[in-house]
């Protein structure tokens, strides 16, 4: 093993079985990126300019839509850039960036939605308290710790995944450098990387699944001691956007990382759902089920044709 030569490159073969349709895909996602981000800069336009949405649950919506913008970047550029018959070669130091930077910002968003989650406990289960609760300093300081806990989540993940040697073969068999695809390329034993990713992974999305689902029993009760009809409308209105989005998320990484025989078309399938998808039906969901965005953007629009004319 060591007298083998260390890699300084890795070659990504792209979504499994989908050779001879790189044309259609570099299409499709090429819509779907742009999309994605349109939709989601509208929306932080729209919070920007508004000052009526200038709270805490807005504030959040906002970091949530510059999430949904970056974290598809992490890796569709280099997707789109080797279905229009570019390199699928991604340096070494590229290859752990991607694996960093998309456990980062996934994990990151990850907490950002248990955030959300308690944001919205506090606006329905205590809203005489709800501004001083969620004043400016604790918002912050929320998403302080989101950025801390993925930023170790991220570096635990990628400093075990290579600290193994990497000599040869170079092929990764995925259209990303992620874990399950990465390992079984090291020259050494990465059974150990393998758990503790498994558990780092697992145990994190289960304690913010279970931060979630503890902040809306209590809101499912307070809705249903609420007496009008339109007041639990409203209150249902509002979390519903929020814990679709959460499911969207949450339901591919069960999927993908906590399978002990992952297939990996199902898993390729999965994971372009996670990554380009949901940030773009985030900006549909968010926009479509919410009035004050709704009117907000009508406004930025108005404000640009207005412009435009004169």
């Amino acid at each position: 093993m060591r007298n083998h030569t260390e890699l300084n490159e890795f070659i990504l073969l792209g979504i499994p079985q989908t050779e001879g349709l790189e044309t259609v895909l570099f299409v499709i996602f090429s819509f779907i990126y742009f999309f994605t981000l349109l939709g989601n800069l509208l929306i932080l336009t729209a919070i920007v300019s508004s000052s009526t949405l200038h709270t805490p649950m807005y504030f959040f919506l906002g970091l949530l839509s510059i999430f949904d913008m970056l974290f598809p970047s992490v890796t569709c550029p280099k997707m789109l850039f080797y279905l229009s018959g570019q390199s699928r070669a991604i340096s070494y130091g590229g290859c752990a960036a991607q694996l960093f930077f998309y456990h980062f910002l996934g994990s990151t968003e990850g907490c950002l939605y248990s955030v959300m989650a308690y944001d919205r406990f506090v606006a329905i289960c205590h809203p005489l308290r709800y501004m001083l609760i969620m004043r400016p300093g604790v918002c912050v300081g929320l998403v302080m710790a989101a950025w801390l806990v993925g930023s170790l989540h991220a570096t635990i993940l990628t400093s075990f995944t290579f600290q193994l040697t990497y000599c040869g073969p170079n092929h990764v068999d995925y259209f990303f450098c992620d874990i399950p695809a990465v390992l079984p390329l090291a020259c050494a034993d990465s059974s150990l990387a393998q758990k503790v990713g498994s558990i780092n992974v697992g145990l994190l999305a289960l304690m913010l699944w279970f931060s979630v689902c503890v902040s809306y029993t209590h809101i499912g009760i307070v809705i249903l001691r609420i007496r009008s009809a339109e007041g639990r409308q409203k209150a249902f209105s509002t979390c519903s956007a929020h814990f679709t989005a959460i499911f969207c998320a949450y339901g591919p990484v069960i999927i993908i990382y906590l399978q002990p025989t992952p297939n990996p078309l199902i898993c390729a399938v999965v994971q372009i759902l996670n990554n380009i998808v949901s940030p773009m039906l985030n900006s549909l969901i968010y926009s479509l089920r919410n009035n004050e965005v709704k009117r907000s953007l009508k406004r930025v629009f108005h404000n640009v044709v207005f412009t435009v004319v004169e």
